[in-house]
C-alpha cells in the first residue's frame, strides 16, 4: 500500500460521523443514504458527502437496485477494514 493511499484512508476515518457510518454498515450490511441519514441524524446531503469520502477511500461500495443506491462495507476481509471494524 502506498503512503498516499494510507493517508487517504486515515483522513477518511478522521471524522466521527464517518466512523459511525462504517459501524452502522458493518451491522446492517446494506443501506440507502436516506436510512443512514435518518439513523445518524444527519441531512441527506451531509450523509451523501460522507459516503462519497468513504467510497473514494475504499471503505464502502455501492450498487444501484431499482431507484435506490445501496451502500455497504467494501471488503470485510481487507486487513485495513478488519482492523477498523475490530476497534469500533
Amino acid at each position: 500500500m502506498k503512503y498516499s493511499e494510507v493517508e487517504r484512508k486515515y483522513k477518511a476515518l478522521a471524522n466521527r460521523r464517518r466512523l459511525e457510518i462504517i459501524n452502522f454498515l458493518a451491522k446492517e450490511s446494506k443501506s440507502t443514504v436516506g436510512v443512514i441519514a435518518e439513523k445518524m441524524k444527519l441531512s441527506f446531503n451531509a450523509t451523501s458527502r460522507h459516503l462519497q469520502v468513504l467510497k473514494t477511500s475504499g471503505f464502502v461500495e455501492s450498487e444501484q437496485v431499482g431507484l435506490e443506491q445501496y451502500y455497504f462495507i467494501a471488503d470485510k476481509n481487507d486487513i485495513f477494514i478488519k482492523h477498523i471494524l475490530s476497534i469500533l
